[in-house]
């Protein structure tokens, strides 16, 4: 009886530590909501407003604005054709939408969602950010490889930075410094936010093509999603410090700055969770289904949802040429709410 009893004694001890390693392979998310908008349109980026319950959705011509919670539709900020993405001055109590088929940066009241102005940027503003540090908005103008940079008060420009490549997206500091991922270079560039220069050029190889990017600024990391990977970079000294494959077709990534997981929006239809499990290490925690196309993600970091863009597409033609991408089903258009 008592070999019996310490036999199960045993069992029970090796057995624990297992079930609580499964339990970690899991983020707990998934798909738990879909918003449908109907009209018609492409997309690129997705952002919700975390003082208020609005989601704004960049569509074709313009921004669908819906709540977050339920999606229902809270309005429309018509006219930004081309519209790639959504920034927000909340001290100002303005909004600001990169056009990037009209060249202009939409102003807009974050209360009426009344467009105050158009400001005109560099050629295609693809990202748009509010930096905290500086109090400025920045597009990222992929045509014409470089930032603007808009004074939110007096609304007009008052930098042009050209960084030498395609800027796709660029993350804060907080402390004067701007990243910005090149995607045709295969770099990080950094920026002085109080003089406006370039100040290095990093390269993220052995990544290419980076798409999304986000930071902790806490542990200074950079994670930059380049094609099929997941880098880690020392924000301090450009380092390549940790790499994680992730599914293809990425365009974005979210951060949860209070699990320090990373999501990685794939247009192959998956999210992949990695998990930054301290400063110089990455770990893919979980791929969770979501639907081809959602390439773009954001995370409301109070309640932790992420929210992703995606649409029912119709098939390739056989004879159609390489390259030809598909046409999406008309009014199929969504957001994808994944939850715990």
């Amino acid at each position: 009886m008592k070999n019996a009893i310490l036999k199960i004694t045993v069992i029970a001890a090796i057995m624990l530590p297992l079930s609580q390693l499964s339990a970690q392979k899991t983020s707990g998310y998934k798909v738990s909501k879909t918003f449908h908008i109907a009209s018609p349109g492409g997309w690129d980026y997705i952002a919700v407003d975390e003082n208020s319950n609005k989601l704004y959705v960049s569509h074709g011509t313009q921004v669908n604005i819906l709540d977050k919670t339920t999606g229902d539709s809270l309005g429309v900020i018509a006219n930004t054709t081309g519209v790639h993405g959504i920034a927000f001055d909340q001290a100002l109590g303005k909004g600001y939408t990169s056009n990037g088929r009209l060249n202009t940066v939409s102003v807009f009241d974050l209360k009426t969602n009344a467009v105050l102005s158009q400001i005109k940027t560099g050629e295609n503003p693809d990202a748009i950010m509010y930096d905290e540090f500086s109090k400025k908005i920045i597009t990222c103008n992929g045509r014409s490889k470089d930032l603007t940079i808009i004074d939110p008060v007096t609304e007009t420009v008052v930098a042009t930075i050209p960084v030498g490549g395609k800027p796709e997206t660029a993350v804060s500091d907080n402390k004067g410094k701007l990243f910005v991922n090149s995607e045709d270079k295969n770099e990080i560039v950094v920026v002085d936010m109080v003089k406006f220069t370039v100040l290095n050029h990093w390269t993220l190889a052995p990544g290419e093509e980076p798409t999304g990017l986000v930071i902790d600024l806490k542990t200074k990391r950079l994670y930059a999603t380049c094609d099929k990977l997941l880098v880690a970079m020392d924000a301090t000294n450009g380092a390549i410090v940790a790499k994680q494959s992730i599914g293809d077709g990425c365009d974005g990534a979210a951060f949860d700055p209070a699990t320090s997981l990373i999501f990685t929006s794939n247009g192959e239809g998956t999210v992949s969770v990695v998990k930054a499990e301290n400063a110089n290490s990455l770990k893919l925690i979980e791929t969770i289904p979501t639907k081809k196309s959602a390439r773009t993600i954001t995370i409301d970091t109070k309640s932790h949802h992420l929210y992703l863009p995606a649409a029912d597409m119709e098939a390739i033609p056989a004879d159609a040429p390489k390259g030809t991408r598909p046409k999406m089903v008309s009014g199929s258009f969504q957001v994808l709410v994944l939850m715990k």
